[in-house]
């Protein structure tokens, strides 16, 4: 599934490599040659350079492989995780929004309710999914399909990849911020086990519209904030272009996210990123859904819901005046 046509800028020395490497099989085969010891110092050097560049990422390079146009989407991991996936539609209110899709399905044999922030391949798709940034009736449709789960005792799974809700006129004419909000309160209540997994961008409300669960993952090269990189180099630094500096600031970073307790768990991506294995990501992604749901399903529900409710209490530090601050 890898894509080597496109290269992010400290990828280049990797891509360089890679394409020796392809040049030489095709002499060796075209001439019949025996280059094999030219062939494995390559891919020896390939080895690594992969581990030279893919083990020190900066959190802006995270961000960049977390918007890698060939990395794995919610449909795909649902496609590759999930058996007889029912896709359902529309809020019941509004219209269908395809920027978030879900539907119940089986996991292992066991039915599941499964949400994702879906982003498009191409420009006509995009246009369609509207760049992975919901509209309030995405998150309408969400929460009807999460209250459906509900009724029938079905576990929910959402993915989250969005880089935000979509802030256009139209959005905040139908209350996006509401229907977000609503979603907060509403999973927060949810008498059913919710895992959530950031798979690649989690940006802002956006995100945690379909993120107030009782466990939530994410990928390695994912990203989990307040506010994307660009959105607060604009406001602190007056320029978009300081974005690699705001994701330093913002301390997004898996590790960061982890030690804070904004995640519970961070699931190992392929070296290199999701996008140059989808299998081994999504084995990787089932193993850790599969784990948690099998834990939560052994709570009662008092002890589920108590659990949810503190975990989100407890996230943060606050002072309630600039002595308590200093101390």
């Amino acid at each position: 599934m890898e894509d080597v046509t496109y290269t992010l800028e400290f990828e280049k020395p990797l891509r360089e490599l890679e394409k020796q490497l392809i040049t030489l099989n095709q002499v060796s085969k075209e001439s019949k040659v025996d280059v094999t010891s030219e062939i494995e110092a390559i891919e020896a050097k390939i080895e690594k350079t992969k581990m030279e560049i893919y083990s020190n990422l900066t959190p802006w390079q995270r961000v960049q492989l977390s918007r890698h146009p060939k990395r794995p989407y919610s449909l795909d991991y649902i496609e590759a995780i999930f058996t007889d996936f029912e896709e359902l539609h529309g809020d019941r209110r509004f219209r269908e929004d395809a920027a978030i899709v879900g539907g119940p399905a089986f996991l292992d044999g066991e039915p599941v309710m499964v949400l994702g922030q879906q982003k498009g391949r191409n420009t006509r798709d995009n246009l369609k999914r509207n760049f992975g940034c919901p509209h309030p009736e995405g998150y309408r449709k969400a929460m009807r399909l999460m209250e459906m789960a509900e009724k029938f005792g079905m576990p929910v799974v959402t993915f989250v990849d969005t880089p935000g809700a979509y802030p256009g006129i139209g959005a905040e004419e139908r209350h996006v911020a509401e229907a977000i909000a609503v979603n907060i309160r509403d999973m927060s209540a949810l008498k059913v086990p919710i895992v959530t997994i950031v798979i690649g961008e989690g940006g802002s409300g956006g995100a945690l519209g379909m993120a107030v669960a009782d466990e939530v993952m994410i990928l390695e090269n994912g990203y989990y904030s307040v506010i994307s990189p660009e959105g607060c180099a604009a406001i602190l630094w007056k320029d978009r272009a300081a974005a690699p500096q705001a994701a330093d600031a913002l301390k997004f970073s898996p590790e960061y996210l982890a030690k804070f307790g904004v995640v519970d768990r961070v699931i190992s991506e392929p070296t290199g990123g999701a996008h140059r294995d989808y299998e081994s990501a999504a084995n990787s992604l089932k193993e850790a859904i599969v784990d948690s749901l099998t834990r939560l399903k052994k709570k009662s529900l008092k002890k589920l819901l108590e659990d949810r409710y503190t975990r989100f209490r407890n996230l943060g530090e606050f002072a309630d005046s600039a002595a308590t601050a200093k101390a």
